[in-house]
């Protein structure tokens, strides 16, 4: 199978990560929105625009399936990529809430959910969340953390600055919900901040999860192939590719 996956950044690679770790796929297509990162500020009508776009890219190459990594896109855009594709499209929102249920929580456990302005204004998380039984949610926009990410800082004063200013007044949670691909590359500093005793549940995992519960995937006997596109900078992203993925 060939499979592609779009991120409005770099955040999406967090999910290739995944991918690649798991080896259920011949080959995996990355397009990297890095013009217009990030979506989670932008309108619905402009993510959805943006979203269509890519799915015109990804009609230059006959893949089986497409993941929308980035959670804003699979919030807003998910339905009208389906209608206008002769593929899968999934979106790693659903999948998120399953691996959350997966893991069998109480339903009263504090369930903490960061993810950009657009996502959490979507309110898709909680709704699915509300819908399980799961009461004590709290929903917080943590945008900073997405030009962190794409500067490349995973730790240090200013991040550490950064989750006090969002952290400080939310009450210790059983389990955070990593709303954006970007946040799994800051994973280590946010459960350190938290004492290292909430479970994360990370989109790139989540997909994977997903993907397994739906098809018959079977591990390659050889290594799955990357090939990495972008919309702007396709060189810088592939090194940060090369320093994330360690491809």
């Amino acid at each position: 199978m060939k499979i592609g996956v779009f991120d409005s950044g770099a955040g999406g690679l967090s999910v290739v990560k995944s991918l690649l770790a798991h080896n259920f796929f011949d080959e995996v297509i990355y397009y990297g929105d890095t013009a217009r990162v990030p979506y989670g500020p932008k309108d619905k009508n402009t993510i959805i625009r943006y979203s269509l776009e890519a799915l015109e890219f990804f009609n230059n190459f006959d893949i089986d399936l497409l993941i929308t990594a980035c959670n804003t896109v699979s919030a807003y855009a998910l339905s009208e990529m389906n209608a206008q594709s002769n593929y899968p499209v999934f979106g790693v929102i659903d999948s998120g809430v399953m691996a959350l249920e997966n893991r069998q929580l109480n339903k009263e456990d504090a369930i903490l959910i960061i993810a950009t302005r657009a996502t959490i204004t979507s309110k898709r998380y909680e709704d699915a969340l509300e819908k399980l039984g799961y009461f004590n949610i709290t929903a917080l926009q943590t945008g900073l953390f997405v030009p962190l990410v794409e500067e490349g800082i995973f730790e240090g004063e200013i991040l550490d600055a950064t989750m006090r200013h969002y952290f400080l007044p939310i009450e210790q949670p059983k389990a955070i919900i990593l709303g954006c691909t970007h946040f799994p590359l800051i994973a280590n500093s946010i459960q350190n901040y938290f004492d290292n005793s909430p479970l994360l549940i990370h989109s790139g995992e989540a997909i994977v999860e997903y993907l397994e519960a739906r098809y018959d995937l079977t591990v390659k006997n050889k290594k799955t192939e990357l090939k990495i596109f972008a919309s702007d900078n396709v060189v810088g992203l592939r090194k940060i590719a090369k320093m994330w993925l360690n491809n």
